[in-house]
Formats: structure tokens, C-alpha cells, sequence
């Protein structure tokens, strides 16, 4: 039976949605929002914990945010691709939680798997809608189902957001929610190999982004997004 959610977080890699969309994911679940978190790998060649420690850190991390359900595609971290039984994979997941709209990797950055991500995840919202794909989950024929928008959420390397979402309240959240990945992020004291985003640095580096976006809005902290097609609005007031 499907589990219809307002907004469907998916990712490349545990922490990926934590770290460019959890203070927007935060907001829309005070804001009554149903929100549910699909991860496509379980970033197993990370160099930094191990693939049972990014389950445990990833669970805590939903919790903290406030996410109905968190599930993981299993494709292959660093080699997935955009072949049928990949992308089947990831329509039976849209299909059952039935999201308006889904938040997805940034259209070209640093990892290739997020670029890569940015496209197989439209891929799959436009197969997923189509009649003649069948799929099923847990013996249960699925309905075709299309979500109504994709906003892509902006990670390492800078993109011009098309839109920005007030994070200042949800600020603080969001961070308990990334310090949940202890193996990952920077914390005093901790012990193995340094990746570009295990020092205090990429901490700072993640609060002057915010910083950044926020400035432009005419607020403290901000999380930029593109989108695939125009935004629509019925009131001017509705543009900051």
C-alpha cells in the first residue's frame, strides 16, 4: 500500500539531503509537511566509517529532523548508473511514498555521484509516470505516479539558487541533525583519514553557505534550491 508523503528527500549518500536540505526538510515537517528521506547508496567507499555505522548515523538523523520513514536504493556508491533495473528500483520507491514534490542532488558538483544522482532521480520521476512501467512492492501492483515538481538542493560547489527557503530558525536542527554522522564531520578528538569534509573547516565552510543564502534573502540563513521549470505563484506578496 503506498505510504503518500508531501516531499521525498533523495540522495546520493547518507548526509547528502542533511547537508544542503535538512533545515528546509525541518521547516516543512513544523509545518505539518509528511516527508520521507530515500537514500540511492549506502556510501559504503566513503573513507570514513563503515556502511552499518551510516545506517546507524542516518536513522538517528531522520529522527532528529523529524522524517516519517528513511530507506536506502542500495546501488552501487561511486559506479551506479542509469540502467533499467537501477532506475526500477527508484520508481518503486517514488511510487509507494506518491510525493508532490521531491528534493534532489545538485545538477553538477564535485562528486560525480551527485551530478550523476541529479539526473538519474529525474530520470526516474518522469519513468515513474509513465502507464506502461509495471512495478511492484511487497506483492502489491503499483499505480503510475508523477511528482508535481523536482527542486534540486545546491551542495559543494556554488550554483545561483533559483529560490531560497529561511532557515534561521531551523538552523541549529539541522546541525544536530549532521554532527549525527560522527564518523563523518568534524568533532575535537576525532581519530582516522581526513576526507574534505571531516575538518572544522568544512564546518565553517557550511555555515558561511548558509550565511550567503540567507544574505540574499534579507535573512540570517538560507538554503538555496534550482528548479527543472518555471515556479508559479497567484500573489506578487508570495516572492520575497
Amino acid at each position: 500500500m503506498a505510504e503518500k508523503v508531501d516531499i521525498l528527500a533523495i540522495g546520493a549518500h547518507p548526509d547528502d539531503v542533511e547537508l544542503s536540505a535538512g533545515g528546509t526538510i525541518i521547516k516543512s515537517v513544523h509545518q505539518g509537511k509528511k516527508v520521507a528521506i530515500v537514500d540511492l547508496t549506502e556510501g559504503e567507499l566513503g573513507s570514513r566509517g563503515t556502511v552499518r555505522s551510516r545506517y546507524e548515523e542516518a536513522e538517528k538523523a531522520a529522527h532528529i529532523m523529524g522524517v516519517s520513514h528513511r530507506e536506502n536504493v542500495r546501488l552501487a556508491d561511486g559506479f551506479f548508473e542509469q540502467d533499467r533495473e537501477s532506475l526500477l528500483r527508484l520508481i518503486r520507491h517514488i511510487r509507494h511514498y506518491q510525493p508532490s514534490i521531491v528534493l534532489a542532488n545538485a545538477e553538477q558538483d564535485r562528486h560525480p555521484d551527485h551530478g550523476r544522482g541529479s539526473e538519474f532521480i529525474s530520470r526516474a520521476c518522469f519513468l515513474s509516470g509513465l502507464l506502461k512501467i509495471e512495478t511492484s512492492k511487497d506483492g502489491e501492483q503499483q499505480e503510475k505516479w508523477r511528482p508535481k515538481a523536482i527542486y534540486h538542493y545546491i551542495q559543494d560547489r556554488y550554483i545561483k539558487p533559483d529560490f531560497i527557503v529561511d532557515i534561521t530558525e531551523e538552523k541549529e536542527r539541522k546541525f544536530e541533525a549532521i554532527k549525527a554522522y560522527e564518523t563523518q564531520f568534524y568533532k575535537p578528538g576525532m581519530k582516522g583519514p581526513k576526507t574534505p569534509i571531516s575538518g572544522k573547516e568544512f564546518v565553517d565552510f557550511l555555515n558561511a553557505r548558509m550565511m550567503q543564502f540567507g544574505r540574499d534573502i534579507g535573512v540570517q540563513f538560507g538554503e538555496g534550491f534550482t528548479v527543472e521549470r518555471p515556479v508559479g505563484v497567484n500573489d506578487l506578496d508570495d516572492i520575497r
